[in-house]
């Protein structure tokens, strides 16, 4: 079973489509990435991968969870022990260093740092 596993997701904001048939798989392990002109839909597709957004049609599972049927408690539960998110320049706490803020989930989320 892949770890994520995108078919034909679309991501529509009104008459306007961001993403269309979307398909791909993701293995534990493999370093995918993800490129693009500007306005590619990229941060779209990032976005709904981490549960801060859900597709418009499709279907997205993580690990054989159905993620957008996740309830908006569940996308939280999600984001907090399942999935990292790191924004490229947002909510970083300029007293902490680069590694201190990527582990600072981790702490609030209970896990022991070594």
């Amino acid at each position: 079973m892949p770890m994520i596993d995108i078919k034909n997701v679309s991501k529509w904001y009104g008459q306007f489509q961001v993403l269309t048939d979307c398909t791909t798989k993701v293995e534990k392990g493999e370093v995918v990435v993800v490129c693009g002109p500007s306005g590619s839909g990229k941060s779209t597709l990032m976005n709904i991968l981490g549960a801060l957004d859900r597709p418009s049609g499709g279907a997205y599972t993580f690990e054989g969870d159905d993620v957008g049927a996740f309830s908006d408690d569940e996308q939280a539960e999600f984001r907090n022990h399942r999935i990292g998110f790191i924004f490229q320049s947002f909510q970083l706490l300029p007293r902490l260093s680069a590694l201190q803020n990527v582990e600072l989930p981790m702490v609030y989320g209970g896990l022991h740092l070594l």
